[in-house]
């Protein structure tokens, strides 16, 4: 699983940090099995299944766009990112193309 820990609602600065008491009820969840029971959607640009609802977390706060004031400037950032992240992996070009498939995607 991939918890954010870290900021939510703009970039550092702008944002602010997960609290501590919804990092614990994620990571809980995680590893009590309690995510086998929630529906997932996809992120559009990183791929990665968010859950729809984790026990004890706003459910506002899973997808990350929705913390953000303005979604435009959200995905801006995701897609800089993702960008980034595509070039830096770039180097490891000996992975399997399924490693290279699940990419993000920031066209």
């Amino acid at each position: 699983y991939l918890v954010n820990t870290g900021w939510t609602g703009g970039p550092y600065g702008v944002g602010n940090r997960i609290k501590i008491e919804h990092t614990r009820a994620m990571v809980w969840a995680a590893l009590s099995g309690a995510l086998n029971q929630v529906k997932f959607h996809q992120h559009p640009i990183f791929k990665v299944l968010v859950p729809e609802a984790v026990p004890g977390v706003d459910s506002n706060i899973l997808d990350p766009q929705k913390t953000w004031s303005d979604p435009i400037a959200y995905e801006r950032q995701a897609k800089d990112l993702a960008r980034r992240f595509v070039e830096n992996f770039r180097r490891f070009h000996y992975v399997p193309l399924e490693m290279m498939e699940a990419s993000p995607a920031f066209e």
